[in-house]
C-alpha cells in the first residue's frame, strides 16, 4: 500500500494557483474529479485506487499547506506505513515551468507544506515528487508571491502536461520502484 498525497491551499481563492499543482497532479491520476470522497478524520479529500495489484490511498489535505503534516501523518499511522511508502506531490518553485523531479529524503528546501509533514512524521524519508512552477518572467518575484500567483493561459497547459507527466511517473514508480522512475522522469 501507498500513500499519495497531492499538496495544495483549499478554497476557490487558490485554486488555479502554482501552489495547487499537487492537486492538479493527483487529480490526472484519478482522471475524474467528482470521485473524491471527504475525510472529516484527515480534514482531506480522499480517494483509494488500484494501480494493478497495487493499493493506495490518495488524499488531498483541506488544511492550509503549512499544515499538511495533520493530514498525511493520520493515514501514516492508521496504516502503519513506512515513510517509504508515502509519495508527496508538490510545487517547486526552484524548477522551471513544465518541469518534475523525483528525489528521496530531501530536506524542505523552504516549502511549508513539505515541511509540516517532515515535523509530523518525524522523518524526510517520503518520496517527493516536485513539479517546477517558476516561468521565465518570475526570477525576480519572492517565491512565497509567486506561489500564490495564477497561471496565465499558456503556463496553465503547460503545468496541465507537467501533472500528466507526474500522473505517468506515479504510476511508473508504483510499479517499477523509483530509481526507474527517477531515471526516465528526472
Amino acid at each position: 500500500m501507498y500513500l499519495i498525497v497531492g499538496l495544495g491551499n483549499p478554497g476557490k481563492k487558490y485554486q488555479n494557483t502554482r501552489h495547487n499543482a499537487g492537486w492538479q497532479a493527483v487529480d490526472f491520476l484519478l482522471e475524474k474529479k467528482e470521485n473524491w470522497r471527504k475525510n472529516k478524520n484527515a480534514n482531506c479529500f480522499y480517494f483509494k485506487k488500484n494501480f494493478g495489484e497495487i493499493e493506495t490511498e490518495i488524499i488531498k489535505p483541506l488544511t492550509y499547506m503549512n499544515e499538511s503534516g495533520k493530514s498525511v501523518v493520520y493515514f501514516q499511522k492508521k496504516r502503519g506505513l513506512a515513510a517509504e511508502q508515502i509519495v508527496v506531490v508538490h510545487d517547486d518553485f526552484d524548477l522551471p515551468l513544465g518541469t518534475i523531479r523525483i528525489a528521496q529524503n530531501r530536506s524542505a528546501a523552504g516549502h511549508n507544506g513539505v515541511k509540516s509533514i517532515i515535523e509530523k512524521l518525524g522523518t524526510k524519508e517520503f518520496i517527493r515528487i516536485r513539479i517546477g512552477v517558476r516561468g521565465e518572467k518570475d526570477c525576480q518575484i519572492p517565491a512565497e508571491k509567486l506561489v500564490m500567483k495564477n497561471f496565465s493561459k499558456i503556463e496553465a497547459g503547460l503545468i496541465k502536461k507537467s501533472a500528466a507527466i507526474c500522473s505517468e511517473a506515479i504510476k511508473d514508480f508504483l510499479e517499477n520502484g523509483i530509481k526507474s522512475a527517477m531515471n526516465k522522469y528526472n
